[in-house]
């Protein structure tokens, strides 16, 4: 059975940092791009990062470039997402998903990422 957990999330205030990770259980990461999302209540889901398969090549949204970065470590078969300089903007549910489209095979359950003073 092929399983993407999330975790790392939480309540952390402006300014501060988290770092997510979508482990994975019964697909390997490196063989898929992947993708991380988020969607805050009331809004549209948004594509937050991808990383590549082929050549670890990295995407990010306009919102979050130059604050979060994505990377793996196939040993541990997991992605992470490093999200510093948090803003309260940057709440929201964060999935990770097999693909650099929603539309992915396998997805999570995500976790819950809250910025607030």
């Amino acid at each position: 059975q092929v399983q993407l957990v999330e975790s790392g999330g939480g309540l952390v205030q402006p300014g501060g940092s988290l770092r997510l990770s979508c482990a994975a259980s019964g697909i390997i990461l490196d063989y898929y791009d992947i993708g991380w999302f988020r969607q805050a209540p009331g809004k549209e889901r948004e594509g937050v990062s991808c990383i590549k398969r082929s050549d670890d090549k990295s995407y990010y949204a306009g919102s979050v470039r130059g604050r979060f970065t994505i990377s793996r470590d196939s040993a541990k078969n997991t992605v992470y997402l490093q999200m510093n300089r948090l803003k309260p903007a940057d709440t929201a549910v964060y999935y990770c998903a097999s693909d650099c489209s929603f539309d992915a095979r396998y997805r999570g359950q995500g976790t819950q990422v809250t910025v607030s003073s």
